[in-house]
């Protein structure tokens, strides 16, 4: 349910922006105005990044629609035909052109594959901004009456077992934390390192390419390769070669930097193995849909902060056993 998976985020969110609200708080006397001031300070460079997404996707969905026949045209496949003829048989080169005209083919399938989903995407947009104003009023009103839920279901808890609730409460506190830092913080690093390296070696629309790669980011399993893949073909065949290895190389040092980015950040904020957070990365997709890139890590974050909780009261209560005994 997309409404519902809102009201996660913003789970997430109010607690992601918990600190930048506490500085706010401090100089301001209404907590609903650091709130606010928190939201907008979180919320309208995504805004603005998600405008300029939508406004790029138009655009080249536009000149894709209107020139459908004509891009792979303008793309030069004399190099890379000579290059071909250059490690082939006499007889065996006129199979070339049936090759460029295969991939040729392939690659305008992809693009109209590609394009067309993000004109679907722009369709939905009505449903997409209820979407978003569900996000921003359930993150509002889990930072500002978060309190308030925690005490009503503490009502329905009896009185022996709030110590265990409480404690139980701190560790969920943390590895929602860990969520929001460990995942969409690296999921911006990497879009942020994508976009200057794009920007550096030339390609046009780098931000766009960018935030591609940082959406793709926090898609376990497939991660942002779909875009480095896409420009070093694009540069093959348009015999840009050297662009193309670099790019190459650039994607794998960032696939490298994420193995190290994601589990550091997440590790800082909850006191667990970085192979479980890991584990929820890419098992929850698999389980869940798309929204199991945040119910994998959540889960099993909540299951092991549950069973640390459950363990550390256990102890607690077998030495208060043995201090009764003596």
């Amino acid at each position: 349910m997309p409404i519902l998976n809102m009201i996660i985020l913003g789970i997430i969110i109010a607690y992601g922006i918990k600190p930048i609200k506490n500085k706010f708080q401090s100089k301001l006397k209404y907590p609903s105005i650091s709130i606010i001031l928190s939201i907008v300070i979180v919320v309208i460079p995504l805004i603005l990044l998600f405008a300029y997404t939508i406004s790029v996707t138009i655009d080249l969905s536009y000149t894709f629609i209107n020139n459908n026949h004509n891009i792979l045209n303008q793309i030069s496949f004399n190099q890379t035909t000579n290059i071909i003829n250059s490690y082939i048989p006499t007889e065996m080169q006129s199979s070339t052109e049936s090759i460029t005209t295969t991939i040729t083919e392939l690659i305008n399938d992809i693009l109209k594959l590609f394009f067309g989903y993000f004109i679907e995407f722009v369709k939905s947009l009505p449903f997409v901004m209820v979407q978003v104003f569900v996000l921003i009023f359930s993150t509002f009103y889990f930072a500002r009456d978060g309190y308030k839920v925690k005490s009503y279901v503490k009502s329905f808890i009896p009185k022996e077992k709030h110590q265990f609730f409480g404690n139980m409460i701190k560790e969920i506190k943390i590895v929602l934390k860990s969520i929001f830092y460990g995942h969409f913080l690296t999921g911006f690093i990497i879009g942020l390192i994508a976009t200057i390296g794009f920007f550096i070696l030339g390609y046009p629309y780098a931000l766009f390419l960018g935030i591609l790669t940082g959406v793709c980011q926090l898609i376990p399993i497939i991660g942002p390769w779909p875009v480095y893949t896409i420009l070093f073909i694009y540069d093959m065949i348009s015999g840009n070669y050297v662009r193309g290895i670099i790019v190459l190389l650039f994607g794998f040092g960032l696939s490298l930097s994420d193995m190290y980015i994601r589990p550091t950040l997440s590790g800082k904020y909850v006191d667990i193995h970085p192979m479980i957070l890991l584990l929820g990365f890419v098992s929850g997709p698999i389980v869940f849909g798309l929204i199991g890139f945040i119910l994998g890590p959540l889960i099993l974050g909540i299951t092991y902060a549950v069973v640390k909780t459950y363990k550390n009261e256990k102890e607690r209560l077998s030495l208060e056993n043995k201090n009764i005994a003596i």
